[in-house]
């Protein structure tokens, strides 16, 4: 529940709450990313609230700071910039307590614990912040076990730990975890893959997710779990059809094809700037497809048997994917974002192929209006996300 201002003030003040950091400075951005793990972690598992204040000193005296849009910018950007993952939930606001003014960075406890910035687990034990041990990190995996409620981070019964690739998922450790984490790391193989929400300690299964990351072709579990590529010569279905493909494979898999295939298929053109100067030009952006087609990787409903559909016209480019707009997403798309699969997200995070969250549609266009090319156009029904971009003219 929402602290009221008084409460808040309370908080600040109070010098043995776990739930509470206080700094000066409005520069330290390490810190920040620290601090957001750690309340995010919740390690004493009591639900509450975490705060982060800006303006506070070590001793709970209120000094004040210079509370600016771009600090609120930054701060709000902690939730985004990728390197907290999964990604957590906070709100910012510019707050007047006893007279002066401070930032306050609101953080709600995580559902998918550990929570880590760059790849390091935070935790906070009393008013001390500190890196989680290995049994910490197994208390917080069993914790979110017991809470498994996106499909990604549900056990696969039917598949077995021998399912998975073993020597994929050391190169992916290496991704997802902090060098001196990794060193350190003397858990069996089953907790390891816990640890990153890809095993289930309690069902001993792997999780849908490590299916999709490590399972040679998760689509013997998750029928639906390809993309369909259908490329026309000509702006209907029923136009001839010239290619016709289906990518596959576990994730990593599946993007390297895709990257391959989105080569073959973009053309280039030069164009003039200048009687003595030309640009190049691609019918679609490369950049502005690699970023829809994650995002219907990333918020796919992994549940259904349909694949995702890339399908290529003569004037256009459609991209379908099963499950509509999820959670908060629903009510002010694009500004809103909310994960149906934050296992996925930290997945593709890791992997290299998303830099941060929340800002890929804005860019999009951008890149677009830059391009020549129309907005997107976007297909909102209940049960299938679509986006089509259409070829310059």
């Amino acid at each position: 529940m929402k602290a009221t201002d008084r409460e808040v003030l309370d908080l600040a003040s109070d010098l043995e709450s776990f739930r509470v950091e206080r700094t000066l400075t409005a520069r330290d951005s390490d810190k920040f990313h620290e601090a957001v793990c750690a309340f995010a972690n919740d390690m004493p598992g009591e639900g509450r609230l975490g705060y982060l204040f800006i303006g506070v000193d070590d001793q709970g005296q209120i000094q004040g700071a210079e509370v600016t849009d771009e600090l609120l910018r930054r701060l709000t950007d902690l939730k985004n910039d990728g390197s907290i993952l999964p990604a957590p939930t906070l709100n910012v606001e510019k707050k007047v307590l006893n007279g002066r003014t401070v930032a306050v960075v609101e953080v709600t406890p995580s559902l998918y614990p550990p929570v880590r910035f760059r790849g390091v687990t935070w935790i906070r034990i009393g008013p001390a912040r500190s890196r989680a041990s290995e049994q910490d990190e197994k208390i917080l995996s069993e914790r979110r076990v017991s809470r498994a409620a996106t499909y990604d981070n549900q056990p696969c019964f039917d598949a077995a730990l021998t399912d998975l690739r073993q020597t994929e998922f050391f190169e992916y450790r290496q991704q997802a975890l902090d060098a001196e984490v990794v060193k350190a790391n003397n858990r069996v193989y089953k907790e390891q893959l816990a640890s990153l929400r890809l095993y289930n300690i309690k069902s001993e299964t792997p999780t849908n997710a490590g299916i999709l990351l490590l399972a040679p072709e998760p689509r013997q579990w998750l029928p639906g779990a390809y993309i369909q590529f259908l490329r026309f010569n000509g702006p209907t279905l029923t136009s001839t059809l010239v290619q016709d493909k289906e990518i596959g494979g576990n994730l990593s898999t599946m993007l390297r094809k895709l990257e391959e295939l989105m080569a073959a298929q973009i053309i280039s053109r030069p164009e003039p700037v200048t009687d003595l100067k030309e640009t190049t030009r691609e019918d679609y952006p490369r950049w502005v497809l690699r970023e829809f087609l994650l995002n219907a990787i990333m918020h796919r409903n992994y549940d259904s048997t349909q694949p995702v559909r890339f399908y290529w016209f003569s004037d256009r480019i459609e991209i379908h994917n099963p499950g509509g707009l999820f959670g908060e997403a629903r009510t002010d798309f694009p500004k809103n974002n909310a994960y149906r699969n934050p296992v996925i997200a930290e997945i593709l995070k890791n992997l290299g192929y998303v830099n941060r969250f929340g800002y890929g549609v804005a860019r999009a266009k951008k890149i677009l209006e830059e391009n020549g090319n129309p907005p997107p156009e976007f297909n909102l029904e209940p049960s299938v996300f679509g986006v089509t971009i259409r070829s310059r003219a």
